[in-house]
């Protein structure tokens, strides 16, 4: 599966090339509790069709009822609006919020862009598409949009004259090893909007890969991370357990800019890596603090599904900004578990009273 923003883009891209009009819905603020964040994108064809979220699916529905003639059982709306972008709110009050699915306080404002130009939505894909970070301005006079490459991701802003929005590149993910537990986290990432590159120059793994969506690379580890080009919606993950393949690999990753490096292994192997990362590598604490290990949260997983459940789940929460409870650390929460283990009646908390 690819990033939702281009294929939101590109479908609605494809309907107003082929002659139907659309509306492209942005959730521009949110008040309290919101089903979606703010910068959330859909598009809505004419004949009813929809593509992207702006909240659990009761605002689309009303959405579908107020701008198109395909609402199935219902009276239907007053068709679709031309001319100038609007803002609409949902949620203002306790019966609305309950009506739209709202969380209790909830309220979020869209905005509403009525046939927006299909070259321009076409120029905006294939950028996307090219990897490149592109940065969207609505004229909300007139709906006039104008695109900009952009230097760093930037949150979306509205003020009373323009709406500028930030899209792509989709995020990205390396993985290092293509065994049962990378075929589980590449499908996990996959469904999770990430661009998923899958490297192992060992032919008895690729030939066995069965994860359609992923790049699969035969080069050896340490050149494709070179090419990969991390950057910061980037993350590199070793699953060998062989540091003839993970270890360079790991150290090219960590000259980059990706926002999450880490590799499979046990504790006593996490500690080895360390140590043959310093002794051979002229490698120092400091230089390898951003080397993560044991990776994933601690959710008590033995085998390869759910430890890629838990090895996604801490890289989405340091793609989000989530600082995660030290107790859910993989390594914390083992020897915590060993401690009580050894010893329950002398243990609080975790940890070991004098």
């Amino acid at each position: 599966m690819e990033n939702l923003d281009v294929m939101v883009l590109r479908t609605l891209r494809d309907w107003r090339a082929a002659g139907k009009r659309g509306l492209l819905a942005t959730v521009v603020r949110t008040w309290g509790s919101s089903p979606r964040p703010v910068g959330s994108i859909m598009a809505l064809c004419e004949d009813g069709s929809v593509v992207g979220s702006v909240s659990g699916g009761c605002i689309e529905d009303d959405l579908i009822y107020r701008f198109t003639q395909a609402y199935s059982g219902k009276e239907p709306g007053h068709g679709m609006p031309s001319g100038a972008p609007g803002f609409v709110k949902y949620g203002i009050t306790a019966d609305e919020a309950h009506r739209f699915g709202l969380p209790c306080g909830g309220t979020l404002e869209l905005l509403l862009e009525y046939d927006p130009d299909a070259q321009s939505l076409s120029e905006l894909v294939a950028a996307l598409e090219g990897g490149q970070l592109m940065q969207r301005t609505v004229r909300l006079a007139d709906g006039v949009v104008t695109l900009a490459p952009a230097h760093a991701p930037e949150e979306l802003a509205v003020s009373d004259t323009a709406l500028v929005n930030t899209f792509g590149p989709e995020y990205r993910m390396l993985l290092i090893g293509a065994g049962q537990l990378t075929e589980y986290l590449a499908t996990m990432a996959l469904f999770s909007g990430f661009a998923v590159t899958v490297c192992d120059p060992r032919e008895e793994y690729r030939g066995a890969w069965s994860v359609s969506g992923a790049r699969v690379v035969a080069d050896m580890p340490d050149d494709v991370v070179t090419a990969f080009r991390a950057d910061r919606r980037s993350c590199v993950v070793a699953l060998t357990h062989d540091p003839k393949l993970d270890d360079l690999a790991l150290l090219e990753a960590l000259k980059t800019e990706a926002f999450y490096v880490g590799a499979i292994g046990s504790r006593r192997n996490n500690e080895a890596r360390h140590q043959r990362l310093v002794e051979h590598f002229d490698q120092t604490a400091d230089s390898l603090k951003r080397l993560r290990g044991p990776i994933g949260i601690y959710i008590g997983s033995k085998t390869p599904p759910e430890i890629a459940v838990s090895v996604m789940a801490e890289i989405l929460a340091v793609k989000n900004g989530v600082a995660l409870p030290r107790d859910m650390d993989v390594a914390h929460a083992k020897n915590d578990q060993a401690i009580r283990a050894s010893d329950p009646g002398d243990v609080i908390c975790g940890v070991r009273r004098a």
